[in-house]
């Protein structure tokens, strides 16, 4: 996996961003189904961004993540369902929580998508480390600090989550894989 130094996110509902964001420069850009698409448009939006996937080379895909709701969610299975058969580059888990819904996404994925494991709550940091070495696929963890800021009930500043921050340090090295 090329190392990921700059992400842009793009909202799951806006087609019309996806050429543009690609076309950024970003090492990798991440099109949102999660929090950048509100509830009643996510099915559409779903399928606008299978659209996409469907239209691009493999060497355009390959620089493209998608970042779907989280699995323990119905509608986060829906959606690891509907990118099993033309998948991006990587699938981003939101609020991934364990090692088994790693291992979960890996099986259900077609050969060639890896995965990023967003940690962003207090029972994802406890496992990252199990997370990050839950399969091959896992390309990288991300820190998603502003929802773990909400529910430590801390300012969402560099201070309050170093420690969180260090712990997926430690977590993604002992797995030889990213941090973002």
């Amino acid at each position: 996996m090329k190392l990921i130094r700059s992400l842009l996110f793009v909202p799951g509902n806006r087609a019309d961003r996806f050429d543009k964001a690609l076309a950024a420069g970003a090492d990798l850009i991440c099109i949102d189904l999660e929090d950048a698409v509100a509830a009643e448009e996510k099915y559409a939006a779903r399928q606008q961004v299978l659209s996409y996937l469907a239209s691009l080379a493999p060497a355009e895909r390959s620089r493209v993540a998608v970042r779907i709701n989280p699995l323990s969610t119905s509608l986060g299975e829906a959606e690891l369902n509907a990118f099993s058969g033309c998948a991006p580059g990587l699938l981003m888990l939101a609020k991934c929580q364990s090692a088994e819904e790693v291992s979960r996404a890996a099986a259900a994925l077609p050969a060639g998508c890896g995965l990023i494991a967003l940690i962003e709550s207090i029972s994802g940091l406890q496992q990252a480390t199990d997370i990050a070495k839950a399969s091959k696929t896992l390309q990288a963890l991300m820190f998603g600090g502003a929802d773990l800021a909400a529910e430590l009930g801390c300012e969402f500043s560099y201070q309050p989550l170093l420690l969180a921050r260090s712990q997926l340090v430690l977590a993604a090295a002992a797995a030889s894989v990213q941090l973002i």
